[in-house]
């Protein structure tokens, strides 16, 4: 009999090459005898008809397990996408030629899933290229209750260890108001509006003594309310700045949070990227 050999292939792994004996189960050559003629026609009759050989069997499961080991190690090895870099936003951020020292950054439905649900729209602003955009807990990104939400949630989160961090925070209007398509003015004065959003900007409370100054601005048709805060129990950090605008069925909220010592070197920095986000 002619020997056969089999060959297993995986995508992600050279083939492997099964040796002949494989091909069939070996056993002993039948005993002379009467009749041997027939026995020996039997057995042939037999192995033709078993069924493919096991170990090769266990060599396909084998190669198609360390095949999908292999396929989840790639993966692994892929980058991340953009809503979740954490690498300086340099690398994938244009610079500002208006702005030296900044680069651009402007949400789209690709960032995330309140953008893709329409519920908040596109919003810009201006960070140094050597801040890191961090990722947002899915418990926190609204993720597992759009396209209605009752509480506000995290939009996106940059950082950096020596100069603070900045968060993009959305509400949906009708936990500030029962008018629909309000502006924020429609929702009341600027102290009233941190009353209600206040603890998203420190991570627990604010007090009302604890806002230190607040400015309206108009810039086209959007009105924003910005906000400068001492709060020195706020786990975000001792010194806040926020900038909030209402939008369609959203009041989106722009804070900027650094302790002490970031404060120190930072407050200008921090300052002009509150000062340029707009929706």
């Amino acid at each position: 009999m002619a020997s056969s050999s089999s060959s297993v292939f995986s995508p992600l792994l050279p083939p492997l090459r099964l040796p002949a004996s494989c091909g069939a189960r070996s056993s002993a050559p039948p005993q002379a005898g009467p009749g041997s003629a027939d026995n020996a026609n039997a057995v042939a009759a037999s192995a033709a008809s078993r069924p493919a050989a096991p170990l090769a069997v266990a060599s396909h499961r084998r190669e198609v397990l360390l095949g999908t080991a292999a396929l989840g190690a790639l993966f692994l090895r892929t980058p991340l996408p953009a809503e979740a870099r954490e690498v300086v936003v340099g690398k994938f951020l244009p610079p500002v030629p208006s702005s030296p020292g900044f680069v651009f950054f402007k949400a789209s439905t690709k960032d995330t899933p309140a953008l893709r649900a329409g519920n908040v729209q596109p919003y810009e602003f201006i960070l140094p290229p050597t801040w890191k955009q961090t990722r947002v807990a899915n418990i926190l990104s609204g993720n597992y209750c759009q396209p209605k939400c009752a509480e506000p949630w995290v939009e996106v989160k940059f950082e950096d260890d020596r100069q603070g961090k900045v968060q993009v925070v959305a509400s949906p209007l009708i936990r500030l108001t029962n008018r629909p398509n309000a502006t924020i003015e429609d929702i009341g004065s600027p102290e009233k509006l941190m009353a209600s959003l206040g603890p998203f900007v420190t991570g627990n409370t604010l007090e009302p003594e604890e806002i230190l100054e607040t400015t309206v601005e108009k810039i086209g048709d959007q009105t924003y309310y910005s906000y400068v805060l001492e709060t020195p129990l706020a786990l975000t950090g001792s010194h806040n700045l926020a900038k909030a605008t209402a939008k369609g069925n959203t009041v989106v909220l722009f804070v900027a949070s650094a302790s002490d010592k970031q404060w120190q070197s930072s407050q200008k920095i921090l300052k002009a990227m509150v000062d340029s986000f707009q929706v």
